[in-house]
């Protein structure tokens, strides 16, 4: 275990390589922070620190700077999530409360994001499988023509148009709307199945083949729409950090392109405690030099997404805790209201 003096040593290191880019010396620490110790001796504990992989020297010059291993101790041990000021928490909530649909939310909340880390910002759209049902819709068309509108939880819209193989009344159409909402509103999607099989069963022989066709429509769009989405934005943020990746960005981009890639980097989306992977963490090679902070984000008590910030290993991870946290919680109020 570091002793108290060794962990304000390596947390100035740590706030004065974030703030200044440079590598820090022991007379530039002892100038800027009050570490009650001599030189000499802030010397010694930087010597201790890198011997334990803490802090590194990088190239011939004087100074050190952290390493992932420095970075996670000082993320674990050191570094309390800054929260947002008044105004700051005002202006989130003003930007995001004139947002339209649930396309419009995942939108604002990347550029949102983007803006208050200077930061990659990704953003992953409520899942259908962790979503309930909140309200069907079926509108005639035509005598035979049906749309069908679900809409979610968590508000998410999606319309299907059917050709039904009979003409199918207003009034069927009435009473198919009643019956199914009064089953499945408010219940989960994977409960869907089950609580509609027996529901053709409810109506006159010549409208059961309408019925099922509008039922089997239903579960293949909560089939279909499985597929987990992302937004991302702010990638142009990288390239202000440019010296802080060692070979080249490109790895970085390429893997930003990987929807795959980001959905592991972000995690479970039912897990909603604030996650933060500092370089090696990362198991995607091209991301070696980057750190991801995520947070889960929900309707209610469990998340049913994930968002947060992909950026480089020099990252000021109290402020883009504490903007990731306070982005998700917003988002997750707005989703409860609409």
């Amino acid at each position: 275990m570091l002793s108290e003096r060794r962990l304000e040593v390596l947390r100035a290191i740590v706030q004065d390589y974030v703030g200044t880019e440079e590598p820090v010396g022991s007379k530039a620490l002892t100038e800027r922070h009050r570490l009650g110790v001599s030189p000499a001796t802030v010397r010694n504990d930087m010597a201790a620190l890198e011997d334990e992989g803490y802090i590194a020297q990088p190239h011939t010059s004087a100074g050190r700077i952290p390493t992932d291993k420095g970075y996670r101790l000082f993320v674990d041990k050191l570094a309390g999530v800054k929260p947002m000021t008044a105004p700051e928490r005002r202006a989130i909530q003003n930007f995001l409360d004139g947002a339209v649909d649930l396309d419009d939310v995942v939108g604002r909340t990347v550029r949102l994001l983007a803006q208050l880390t200077r930061q990659v910002a990704v953003v992953q759209y409520p899942s259908l499988t962790r979503s309930t049902v909140r309200h069907v819709e079926l509108l005639s068309l035509a005598p035979a023509r049906v749309m069908l509108v679900l809409i979610t939880d968590t508000g998410r819209v999606e319309q299907r148009m059917i050709n039904c193989p009979a003409p199918f009344g207003e009034t069927s159409l009435a009473d198919l709307r009643a019956r199914l909402n009064s089953r499945i509103a408010g219940r989960p999607f994977a409960d869907v199945p089950q609580l509609v099989q027996d529901l053709p069963d409810a109506f006159e022989a010549e409208d059961r083949g309408t019925v099922s066709t509008v039922l089997s429509t239903l579960l293949e769009t909560l089939v279909e729409e499985t597929e987990e989405r992302l937004m991302i934005g702010g990638t142009a943020n990288l390239t202000r950090f440019g010296h802080d990746f060692p070979l080249t960005i490109r790895p970085v981009l390429e893997a930003l392109e990987e929807q795959v890639v980001l959905l592991k980097l972000l995690g479970e989306a039912g897990d909603s405690s604030m996650t933060v992977r500092i370089g090696h963490e990362n198991a995607y090679e091209g991301l070696n030099s980057t750190s991801v902070v995520s947070v889960g984000y929900g309707s209610g008590g469990e998340a049913v997404a994930k968002l947060g910030v992909v950026g480089p290993t020099r990252m000021d991870y109290p402020g883009t805790m504490g903007a990731v946290r306070a982005v998700a919680r917003y988002v997750g109020q707005i989703l409860a209201e609409s």
